[in-house]
């Protein structure tokens, strides 16, 4: 049976190799996330022209855009089978039009990397909890390596673990209605906006050589687990955190 899909972030990078694969697989996909043209391109080229794939843009830090946009997923689908929260990005990469020094600089950095990656799940996930598929919703939150090992200034990898007791809260609360909840928490992923002009060679081959397995993660690398996590055969899976970085947490 089809399943109704949304995923924020879906335009680009590990949400769009998400949002593929679903739509690959015969589901019902909603990309959802702030930037209205990338989501539509995206929609065209993976739903083909069988309207499989929908693309309905918002602000996820906004109550009242991400209220908005849940009404209208569930005007349109009736329910949430799976939910894919893979919005997010890094405030020190993009630190806005006045350059800010010492606390100024220090508050926005924590502010806005709390907004794009933790608020943006949370109040996505909370409009739509009403509507999850009981039994069987899936809901997925993506975080990072970060939140195991830092990330230079702090606020990001905060951000990001920051996703993980809300993970176990949540996992607990939905549990009796056989719902699950998981984090996927990837180290390097190439061919991604979030690296994009921020990854010199130097530190590319540093990320690689501390992998195990000595290669750079994949958006479809991501995308595999998140797929298996929402799948009848985990079922039983919930409340954990999944790394996919090649090894590399271990620190080598």
């Amino acid at each position: 049976m089809e399943r109704v899909v949304v995923v924020s972030g879906g335009g680009t990078g590990i949400g769009r190799a998400t949002a593929e694969l679903f739509a690959r697989q015969g589901d019902q996909v909603v990309l959802v996330g702030r930037r209205a043209e990338v989501l539509a391109r995206t929609a065209a080229e993976i739903g083909g022209k069988d309207g499989r794939v929908a693309a309905l843009p918002a602000d996820l830090t906004d109550p009242v855009q991400v209220r908005r946009l849940a009404d209208e997923i569930v005007e349109r689908r009736q329910r949430v089978d799976v939910l894919v929260n893979a919005a997010g990005g890094n405030a020190l990469y993009h630190p806005g039009p006045e350059p800010l020094e010492g606390l100024a600089a220090t508050a926005l950095q924590w502010t806005e990397n709390f907004r794009v990656n933790t608020l943006t799940a949370v109040l996505l996930t909370e409009a739509l909890k009403p509507h999850l598929s009981s039994p069987g919703g899936r809901v997925l939150l993506l975080s990072s390596i970060a939140a195991y090992r830092g990330s230079g200034s702090g606020s990001y990898a905060a951000s990001k673990a920051a996703l993980h007791p809300y993970a176990y809260d949540l996992a607990n609360e939905l549990g009796e209605r056989q719902i699950t909840v998981n984090v996927v928490a990837p180290g390097y992923i190439q061919d991604t906006d979030f690296f994009a002009g921020q990854m010199s060679d130097e530190r590319r081959r540093l990320q690689i050589s501390q992998t195990l397995n000595k290669r750079a993660g994949t958006p479809e690398d991501v995308a595999h687990t998140v797929h298996w996590l929402a799948s009848a055969g985990a079922g039983h899976v919930t409340g954990q955190i999944i790394q996919i970085n090649g090894g590399a947490e271990r620190g080598r």
